[in-house]
Protein backbone atom coordinates (compact mmCIF):
# COMPACT_ATOMS: atom_id res chain seq x y z
CA UNK A 1 0.00 0.00 0.00
CA UNK A 2 3.10 2.07 0.49
CA UNK A 3 4.08 1.60 -2.75
CA UNK A 4 0.34 2.80 -4.50
CA UNK A 5 0.36 5.90 -2.13
CA UNK A 6 3.83 6.49 -3.79
CA UNK A 7 2.65 5.81 -6.95
CA UNK A 8 -0.44 8.10 -6.26
CA UNK A 9 1.55 10.98 -5.23
CA UNK A 10 3.63 10.40 -8.21
CA UNK A 11 0.89 10.91 -10.66
CA UNK A 12 -0.65 13.78 -8.70
CA UNK A 13 3.38 15.48 -9.41
CA UNK A 14 3.25 13.92 -12.87
CA UNK A 15 -0.28 15.77 -13.35
CA UNK A 16 1.25 19.15 -12.66
CA UNK A 17 4.52 18.45 -14.76
CA UNK A 18 2.08 17.90 -17.87
CA UNK A 19 0.31 20.73 -17.43
CA UNK A 20 3.16 22.75 -16.94
CA UNK A 21 5.02 21.31 -19.80
CA UNK A 22 1.80 22.04 -22.28
CA UNK A 23 1.88 25.68 -20.74
CA UNK A 24 5.48 26.25 -21.49
CA UNK A 25 4.73 24.97 -24.81
CA UNK A 26 2.00 27.12 -25.12
CA UNK A 27 3.40 30.26 -24.40
CA UNK A 28 5.98 30.04 -27.16
CA UNK A 29 2.88 30.49 -29.31
CA UNK A 30 2.24 33.93 -30.49
CA UNK A 31 1.22 36.30 -33.76
CA UNK A 32 2.45 39.48 -34.18
CA UNK A 33 0.55 42.22 -36.05
CA UNK A 34 2.11 45.17 -37.94
CA UNK A 35 1.13 48.43 -38.94
CA UNK A 36 1.24 50.96 -41.56
CA UNK A 37 4.16 53.45 -40.61
CA UNK A 38 1.51 55.77 -41.09
CA UNK A 39 -0.99 54.90 -38.27
CA UNK A 40 -0.67 56.93 -35.49
CA UNK A 41 0.14 55.56 -31.52
CA UNK A 42 -3.03 56.26 -30.38
CA UNK A 43 -4.33 53.92 -33.22
CA UNK A 44 -2.32 51.29 -32.42
CA UNK A 45 -2.87 51.09 -28.84
CA UNK A 46 -6.67 51.34 -29.03
CA UNK A 47 -6.51 48.45 -30.93
CA UNK A 48 -4.52 47.06 -28.28
CA UNK A 49 -7.22 47.61 -25.54
CA UNK A 50 -9.89 46.16 -28.05
CA UNK A 51 -7.79 42.79 -28.00
CA UNK A 52 -7.63 42.70 -24.61
CA UNK A 53 -10.87 42.65 -23.94
CA UNK A 54 -11.03 39.60 -26.31
CA UNK A 55 -12.30 36.78 -23.98
CA UNK A 56 -9.64 34.34 -26.41
CA UNK A 57 -6.72 36.65 -25.70
CA UNK A 58 -4.22 36.29 -22.81
CA UNK A 59 -1.96 38.90 -23.09
CA UNK A 60 -0.88 41.68 -25.66
CA UNK A 61 2.59 43.34 -25.63
CA UNK A 62 3.03 46.43 -27.60
CA UNK A 63 6.32 47.40 -29.68
CA UNK A 64 6.67 50.83 -30.63
CA UNK A 65 8.70 51.76 -33.97
CA UNK A 66 11.71 52.69 -31.99
CA UNK A 67 11.51 49.93 -29.62
CA UNK A 68 11.41 48.00 -32.58
CA UNK A 69 14.28 49.86 -34.49
CA UNK A 70 16.23 49.39 -30.73
CA UNK A 71 15.63 45.32 -31.25
CA UNK A 72 16.65 45.44 -34.61
CA UNK A 73 19.80 47.56 -33.68
CA UNK A 74 20.90 45.17 -30.73
CA UNK A 75 20.78 41.94 -32.46
CA UNK A 76 22.36 42.90 -35.87
CA UNK A 77 24.96 45.09 -33.77
CA UNK A 78 27.49 42.69 -34.97
CA UNK A 79 26.98 42.90 -38.79
CA UNK A 80 28.67 46.47 -39.40
CA UNK A 81 27.09 46.66 -43.11
CA UNK A 82 23.30 46.58 -41.51
CA UNK A 83 24.72 49.02 -38.75
CA UNK A 84 25.41 51.03 -41.59
CA UNK A 85 22.47 51.14 -43.51
CA UNK A 86 20.28 51.73 -40.62
CA UNK A 87 22.45 54.61 -39.48
CA UNK A 88 22.30 56.24 -42.90
CA UNK A 89 18.80 56.40 -43.05
CA UNK A 90 17.10 59.66 -42.41
CA UNK A 91 13.62 57.75 -41.42
CA UNK A 92 13.22 55.11 -38.88
CA UNK A 93 11.70 51.82 -41.47
CA UNK A 94 10.45 49.41 -39.24
CA UNK A 95 6.13 49.17 -38.25
CA UNK A 96 5.02 49.22 -34.78
CA UNK A 97 3.60 46.22 -34.08
CA UNK A 98 1.26 43.91 -31.41
CA UNK A 99 2.43 40.55 -29.69
CA UNK A 100 -0.75 38.49 -29.04
CA UNK A 101 -1.04 35.43 -26.82
CA UNK A 102 -3.96 33.54 -27.11
CA UNK A 103 -5.54 31.58 -24.46
CA UNK A 104 -5.68 28.33 -26.33
CA UNK A 105 -3.51 27.68 -29.75
CA UNK A 106 -7.19 27.00 -31.33
CA UNK A 107 -8.06 30.24 -30.49
CA UNK A 108 -5.92 32.05 -32.96
CA UNK A 109 -8.22 31.81 -36.31
CA UNK A 110 -10.60 34.10 -34.15
CA UNK A 111 -8.08 36.74 -33.07
CA UNK A 112 -7.44 36.64 -36.39
CA UNK A 113 -10.71 36.77 -37.95
CA UNK A 114 -11.28 39.92 -35.74
CA UNK A 115 -8.49 41.80 -37.06
CA UNK A 116 -9.60 41.22 -40.27
CA UNK A 117 -12.37 43.14 -39.74
CA UNK A 118 -13.00 46.57 -41.85
CA UNK A 119 -12.63 49.17 -38.77
CA UNK A 120 -9.16 47.42 -38.24
CA UNK A 121 -7.94 46.14 -41.32
CA UNK A 122 -7.17 49.91 -42.89
CA UNK A 123 -4.65 49.99 -39.56
CA UNK A 124 -2.94 46.82 -40.46
CA UNK A 125 -0.25 45.84 -43.05
CA UNK A 126 0.72 42.05 -41.97
CA UNK A 127 -0.39 39.44 -39.90
CA UNK A 128 2.08 36.72 -39.05
CA UNK A 129 -0.74 34.06 -38.73
CA UNK A 130 -0.67 32.88 -42.23
CA UNK A 131 3.04 31.86 -41.98
CA UNK A 132 3.20 30.42 -38.83
CA UNK A 133 -0.68 28.75 -38.87
CA UNK A 134 1.73 25.24 -39.66
CA UNK A 135 3.66 25.72 -36.71
CA UNK A 136 0.62 26.93 -34.10
CA UNK A 137 -1.37 24.12 -35.68
CA UNK A 138 1.02 21.13 -34.81
CA UNK A 139 1.96 22.55 -31.56
CA UNK A 140 -1.33 23.28 -30.38
CA UNK A 141 -1.54 19.51 -31.52
CA UNK A 142 1.25 18.66 -29.26
CA UNK A 143 -0.13 20.69 -26.28
CA UNK A 144 -3.55 18.30 -26.89
CA UNK A 145 -1.81 15.18 -26.88
CA UNK A 146 0.07 16.29 -23.74
CA UNK A 147 -2.61 16.77 -21.76
CA UNK A 148 -4.53 13.86 -22.98
CA UNK A 149 -1.50 11.22 -22.63
CA UNK A 150 -0.88 13.08 -19.08
CA UNK A 151 -4.72 12.10 -18.55
CA UNK A 152 -4.88 8.54 -19.29
CA UNK A 153 -1.52 7.57 -17.73
CA UNK A 154 -2.46 8.89 -14.64
CA UNK A 155 -5.85 6.87 -15.12
CA UNK A 156 -4.16 3.94 -16.09
CA UNK A 157 -1.34 3.89 -13.33
CA UNK A 158 -4.30 4.73 -10.80
CA UNK A 159 -6.22 1.61 -11.87
CA UNK A 160 -2.88 -0.22 -11.63
CA UNK A 161 -1.86 0.67 -8.05
CA UNK A 162 -5.60 -0.26 -6.86
CA UNK A 163 -5.51 -3.46 -8.31
CA UNK A 164 -2.50 -4.12 -6.84
CA UNK A 165 -3.89 -3.43 -3.60
CA UNK A 166 -7.01 -4.71 -4.17
CA UNK A 167 -5.07 -8.72 -4.77
CA UNK A 168 -2.51 -8.28 -1.95
CA UNK A 169 -5.39 -7.15 0.50
CA UNK A 170 -7.06 -10.66 -0.96
CA UNK A 171 -4.25 -12.66 -0.41
CA UNK A 172 -3.82 -11.73 3.49
CA UNK A 173 -7.65 -12.12 3.76
CA UNK A 174 -7.75 -15.58 1.97
CA UNK A 175 -4.39 -16.32 4.26
CA UNK A 176 -7.23 -15.64 7.31
CA UNK A 177 -9.95 -17.68 5.74
CA UNK A 178 -9.35 -20.55 8.83
CA UNK A 179 -10.11 -17.80 11.36
CA UNK A 180 -12.54 -16.42 9.26
CA UNK A 181 -14.56 -19.78 9.46
CA UNK A 182 -14.27 -20.21 13.00
CA UNK A 183 -15.87 -17.21 13.60
CA UNK A 184 -18.32 -18.09 11.46
CA UNK A 185 -19.07 -21.48 13.22
CA UNK A 186 -19.48 -20.27 16.70
CA UNK A 187 -22.28 -17.81 15.58
CA UNK A 188 -20.04 -14.46 14.88
CA UNK A 189 -22.16 -11.87 12.90
CA UNK A 190 -21.15 -11.07 9.68
CA UNK A 191 -20.69 -7.02 10.44
CA UNK A 192 -18.27 -8.99 13.32
CA UNK A 193 -15.81 -11.01 10.98
CA UNK A 194 -16.12 -7.90 8.61
CA UNK A 195 -15.06 -4.86 11.58
CA UNK A 196 -11.62 -5.98 12.19
CA UNK A 197 -10.58 -6.64 8.97
CA UNK A 198 -11.80 -3.42 7.68
CA UNK A 199 -10.33 -1.25 10.41
CA UNK A 200 -6.93 -2.95 9.55
CA UNK A 201 -7.60 -1.94 6.09
CA UNK A 202 -8.14 1.64 7.16
CA UNK A 203 -5.14 1.58 9.61
CA UNK A 204 -3.38 0.20 7.05
CA UNK A 205 -3.91 3.23 4.66
CA UNK A 206 -3.25 5.40 7.01
CA UNK A 207 0.20 4.41 7.55
CA UNK A 208 0.64 4.04 3.98
CA UNK A 209 0.02 7.61 2.91
CA UNK A 210 2.12 8.73 6.28
CA UNK A 211 4.89 6.88 5.33
CA UNK A 212 4.93 7.19 0.97
CA UNK A 213 4.78 10.70 1.75
CA UNK A 214 8.31 10.62 3.83
CA UNK A 215 9.45 8.44 0.92
CA UNK A 216 8.44 10.76 -1.46
CA UNK A 217 10.06 14.46 0.10
CA UNK A 218 13.52 13.46 -0.78
CA UNK A 219 12.72 12.21 -3.70
CA UNK A 220 10.86 14.92 -5.18
CA UNK A 221 13.86 17.48 -3.44
CA UNK A 222 16.57 15.51 -5.75
CA UNK A 223 14.84 15.10 -8.94
CA UNK A 224 12.97 18.49 -9.50
CA UNK A 225 16.33 20.07 -10.52
CA UNK A 226 16.58 17.59 -13.42
CA UNK A 227 12.94 18.44 -14.26
CA UNK A 228 13.95 21.93 -14.34
CA UNK A 229 16.59 21.51 -16.96
CA UNK A 230 14.12 19.92 -19.60
CA UNK A 231 11.03 22.61 -18.03
CA UNK A 232 12.88 26.23 -17.15
CA UNK A 233 11.43 27.36 -14.58
CA UNK A 234 9.19 24.41 -13.35
CA UNK A 235 9.77 24.15 -9.59
CA UNK A 236 8.43 20.40 -8.49
CA UNK A 237 9.39 21.21 -5.07
CA UNK A 238 8.25 24.05 -4.20
CA UNK A 239 4.63 22.90 -5.89
CA UNK A 240 5.10 19.75 -4.04
CA UNK A 241 5.46 22.15 -0.59
CA UNK A 242 3.02 24.40 -1.00
CA UNK A 243 0.23 22.01 -1.85
CA UNK A 244 1.54 19.25 0.89
CA UNK A 245 -1.31 19.09 3.20
CA UNK A 246 -3.46 18.63 -0.12
CA UNK A 247 -1.50 15.72 -1.63
CA UNK A 248 -1.07 14.10 1.84
CA UNK A 249 -4.99 14.48 2.18
CA UNK A 250 -5.74 12.34 -1.77
CA UNK A 251 -3.29 10.23 -0.60
CA UNK A 252 -4.75 9.89 2.78
CA UNK A 253 -8.60 9.32 0.95
CA UNK A 254 -6.27 7.05 -1.61
CA UNK A 255 -4.66 4.46 1.07
CA UNK A 256 -7.95 4.59 3.19
CA UNK A 257 -10.66 4.24 0.56
CA UNK A 258 -8.80 1.05 -1.63
CA UNK A 259 -8.17 -0.43 2.06
CA UNK A 260 -11.15 -0.31 3.04
CA UNK A 261 -13.35 -1.17 0.24
CA UNK A 262 -10.26 -3.92 -0.63
CA UNK A 263 -10.98 -5.39 3.04
CA UNK A 264 -14.81 -5.54 2.99
CA UNK A 265 -15.15 -7.27 -0.62
CA UNK A 266 -12.12 -9.25 -0.10
CA UNK A 267 -14.46 -10.67 3.05
CA UNK A 268 -17.92 -11.35 1.96
CA UNK A 269 -16.65 -14.63 -0.36
CA UNK A 270 -15.91 -16.11 2.97
CA UNK A 271 -19.40 -14.70 4.82
CA UNK A 272 -20.97 -16.60 2.01
CA UNK A 273 -19.74 -20.15 2.56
Amino acid sequence: MILASLVFAGLILFGFVSDQAAASIQDKIDISVYFKTNTSEDQVLNVKQSLESLSEVKSVEYISRDRALEVFRAAHKEDSVISQGINELNVNPLEASLNIKARRPDQYAAIVEYLNSPNLVSYIDSISYSKNQAVIDRLGGIVNNVKRGGLALTLLLGLIAGLVVFNTIRLAIYSNREEIGIMRVVGASNALVRGPLVIQGIIAGVLAAVFSLIIATPIVYFISPQLKVFIPGLEVFQYFYTHLAAIFLYQLIFAVGIGAFSSFVAVRRFLKN
